[in-house]
């Protein structure tokens, strides 16, 4: 047999003079491998024949790639390749060029995260998986490190960096509403399938088939459902699941907003998490209740699954609990919550007016907060129980963040939120006295009080102005962030309406 040719020396010096790279460090954690084995057994015992790899763009936007389950295991090792503009959606700006990476740019490594799996109850011959993105491993700077514009890795490392900072564990609970709409004669999305009464169990029932098949799919993918209603508005629903770590508690309300766009396919209806539809009527708003715990444990939570036969990894089936909820009301003040959340708090609410922009991340977000009268917050300012501030004590030992609506980024505001956060704790900042009154009363008794940017555009100014926020967007975010919102709102301004020619066409100067 012929011998091998020897390895060029150039070769070897090659290979050990590699750069550290995070990617690998991903690849080759401790225990992955395991995983990887595990979710083979997984696709060939339920017949999977093709995989969703997934990832999240700056907008919050699924995107990603497929491929057949046979390549799982090449695929969790090397990874898939894309162009690093498909983080920006591959969005032209209004000057027809591309979005935060021209064409020149290189192309991104995404790496499935085997305890993501999930079987969709749909289409049960299709897997999904969540991906972690990193920097392509031939850059110049950074080779195999991690992409800044992967918003859903920037918060798993900067709460990983929180909690090892300061002891605690950010969890929260979303209250995403959405419309459930027909269309038109034109096939467009028009009226809401049910008429704008809040809380009606009539019209609750007029959506029920379209409800209970949303909540089976939920419940299969790991969303312990536990409420839901109508709202005030046509068709609107509002269906909420447990509240959970951040980055979890993010990753369901995206696979929610699939859940929902699938029923619609399937009712031949359309699902609308636009913020503002409709003038009249309450908007899509997405609360946030939050808090920050010390210690606890993931359990595992059954939803209605078989434990021994489930349709995705275990992962997607833990809940946190226990632990210490560092914002409960201090024993001589059972509304006033302690010391540690008040300085939480005290950072979110010097932030509020940048974290607008997060919060309310489109220009239609600004007509739910014009338009007065359906309790939509304007004000930088907290309370108890109070719905005319920013923030509110809903419940003992959690704030409701209300200033953001249904087309929120849930990363990119897990991890601003995380970053002012961290400045009122260190800075120990001041959240002032809770504002118990309704606030336009306070203000007419002379309360000076902040209002919340009133368009896209001021909040974005408000955004250039604070590093504290922008440090919730580390390396390329903001960056990618500002110019994909600023052409956004620019877009809108050079815009004419139907309201221009309504007010102006046949005016003379």
């Amino acid at each position: 047999m012929a011998k091998a040719p020897a390895k060029k020396k150039s070769d070897t010096k090659k290979r050990s003079n590699r750069p550290h790279m995070d990617l690998d460090d991903f690849v080759n954690a401790q225990g992955r491998a395991a995983k990887v084995k595990e979710v083979r057994k997984m696709i060939d015992k339920m017949g999977i024949e093709y995989l969703y790899l997934q990832f999240v763009s700056v907008t919050g936007k699924i995107m990603g790639k497929g491929i057949p389950a046979d390549h799982w295991e090449t695929v969790a090792e090397k990874g898939f390749q894309l162009v690093y503009g498909a983080t920006m959606n591959l969005f032209l700006n209004r000057s027809g060029e591309y979005l935060g990476y021209g064409p020149e740019a290189a192309e991104l490594v995404g790496i499935p995260e085997p305890e993501t799996f999930m079987q969709l109850p749909w289409a049960p011959k299709i897997g999904r998986f969540y991906c972690t993105l990193f920097r392509n491993r031939e850059e110049k700077v950074d080779p195999g490190g991690y992409l800044t514009s992967d918003c859903r890795g920037n918060l798993r490392r900067m709460h990983a960096d929180f909690q090892k900072k300061h002891g605690r564990q950010l969890r929260i609970g979303t209250e995403p509403e959405m419309m459930w709409l027909k269309f038109d004669e034109n096939g467009k999305p028009g009226d809401g399938y049910s008429k704008p009464y809040c809380y009606h169990i009539d019209q609750f029932e007029s959506l029920r088939p379209v409800t209970l098949k949303v909540i089976e799919y939920c419940r299969k993918m790991g969303l312990d459902m536990i409420q839901g209603d109508h709202e005030d508005a046509p068709g609107q629903l509002e269906l909420n699941w447990m509240f959970d770590d951040v980055l979890r508690n993010a990753d369901r309300l995206t696979t929610y907003r699939q859940i929902c766009a699938q029923v619609a396919r399937e009712f031949g209806i359309f699902a609308c998490f636009m913020t503002k539809p409709f003038m009249g009527v309450s908007a899509n708003g997405c609360h946030h209740n939050m808090s920050l715990w010390e210690g606890g444990k993931d359990e595992f939570q059954k939803i209605g699954n078989d434990p021994k036969n489930l349709p995705g990894m275990q992962d997607n089936y833990m809940y946190v609990k226990g632990g210490t909820n560092t914002f409960m009301p201090d024993d001589d003040d059972p509304q006033m919550p302690g010391k540690d959340g008040l300085e939480a708090i005290g950072g979110v609410v010097h932030h509020l007016q940048a974290l607008t922009s997060v919060g309310c991340s489109t220009v239609n977000s600004y007509r739910r907060l014009w338009d007065t009268g359906f309790w939509a917050p304007v004000f930088a300012d907290w309370g108890f129980q109070n719905r005319t501030t920013g923030l509110r004590v809903s419940a003992p030992g959690r704030f409701e963040y209300r200033s953001v609506d249904s087309m929120v980024n849930p990363y990119i505001m897990g991890t601003t939120l995380l970053a002012a956060m961290d400045d009122g704790i260190d800075n120990k900042l001041d959240p002032g006295e809770p504002e118990e009154r309704n606030i336009y009363e306070a203000i007419k008794e002379g309360k000076d009080v902040k209002k919340l940017p009133m368009t896209l555009g001021e909040a974005l100014s408000h955004l250039e102005k604070d590093e504290v926020v922008q440090r919730g967007m580390p390396g390329e975010m903001y960056r990618l962030y500002h110019e994909y919102k600023t052409d956004e709102y620019e877009r809108s301004m050079a815009t004419v309406t139907e309201l221009d020619k309504e007010m102006y066409m046949e005016c003379l100067p």
